[in-house]
């Protein structure tokens, strides 16, 4: 059995400048496990690329201390610096590839720094060629490659060290969306294979959600929120993290509802709009048929969403519940009992 590689960063800040100085850190503290792919989520300026740089310390924290299989290298010199980094492998947004190299020569690039024998660079860089589906390219040079192909021998290139850890920075955002699914699925696999950690920045909540066990929300150097992406999905806390979410998935009201005279006081002749957000096996219960039947109230859906992150089912519903006032508040009050997300949207004249 393999050890398990648990990364702590304690407190990490890091400031620019002399006199006018900028915090770009402001005590992060985060743990990862061994084996998920973690992301970390943020706009540009959150302070999520300097994060990542001190991970494999690129960047020295002002303060706090990188743990990374029970060593800080806070407290390592540059000697032992350079032997740790050989375990994090990193890629990048725009490749770094030698361009008068070829794919088979960028990949051998570390082992042949390392020193390793002829015969062993060629086994291990035919692997790495078969891993990530470049076997019949190794002969090309990076400008006959394209964009998806590219990052393919970078992240090959970052496995030839046989690295503990594999860090993303925003390794997908100058790809289009199909090339960035068939990354995701490469970078899918070779965490399942290999048991590598993984952890990904990003400014895009689609490559959470696609790949991600957990997220981090960075705003301001400070993270904001954290917890696995389906809760962090279904109850967004941060102003930040309800931004992204909303980037893929329409919570809004629709449009012609709003121009129905929403209030938000209830009265006699107005129907309740409701959203609810659900997870996992109750996205299966019939919520809206049991609200009919046990309030004798129509129940009209007014939108409706589910997907999944990973193998987890997420959704969201509107709903109006028309009836009398006190049995749209009984119902609204089983609602609440339910394992669920809702809030009350406002309320719409009932001849709509």
């Amino acid at each position: 059995m393999g050890v398990d590689i648990v990364i702590k960063l304690e407190n990490i800040t890091k400031t620019y400048g002399g006199e006018t100085q900028v915090q770009a850190l402001k005590g992060i503290t985060l743990t990862i496990d061994d084996g998920e792919i973690f992301g970390i989520i943020g706009k540009s300026g959150a302070g999520k690329s300097t994060l990542i740089r001190c991970i494999n310390m690129l960047e020295k924290p002002t303060s706090g201390a990188v743990i990374i299989d029970g060593d800080d290298l806070t407290k390592m010199n540059e000697r032992q610096l350079r032997q740790e980094r050989k375990h994090i492998g990193m890629i990048f947004q725009h490749f770094n590839l030698l361009s008068s190299r070829t794919v088979f020569d960028n990949i051998a690039f570390p082992l042949e720094l390392a020193h390793v024998p002829k015969e062993g660079i060629k086994k291990k860089v035919d692997s790495l060629l078969e891993l990530v589906g470049l076997t019949d390219r190794q002969t090309n040079y990076p400008a006959q490659l394209s964009g998806g192909q590219k990052q393919r021998v970078g992240i090959a290139r970052a496995l030839a060290s046989d690295p503990k850890v594999l860090l993303c920075d925003e390794a997908t955002s100058a790809l289009d969306p199909q090339t960035t699914k068939s990354i995701l699925e490469l970078l899918k696999d070779i965490n399942r294979r290999l048991g590598l950690t993984i952890i990904v920045i990003t400014h895009e909540m689609a490559v959470i959600k696609t790949i991600c066990n957990r997220v981090a929300v960075i705003e301001g150097g400070v993270i904001k929120e954290e917890g696995r992406v389906v809760d962090v999905f279904t109850s967004p806390k941060s102003e930040t993290m309800q931004e992204f979410v909303r980037s893929v998935i329409n919570m809004e009201l629709p449009e012609g509802l709003r121009k129905m005279g929403l209030s938000d006081q209830p009265a006699p002749d107005r129907s309740m709009l409701v959203r609810l957000r659900f997870k996992g096996t109750i996205t299966e219960d019939p919520i809206v048929a049991t609200i009919i039947q046990k309030f004798n109230i129509n129940v009209s859906i007014l939108y409706g969403n589910i997907d999944y992150i990973q193998d987890e089912s997420f959704g969201y519903l509107i709903i109006m519940l028309m009836g009398d006032m006190e049995m749209q508040s009984r119902a609204l009050s089983y609602i609440k009992e339910l394992p669920i997300g809702s809030e009350v949207l406002g309320y719409v004249p009932r001849n709509h």
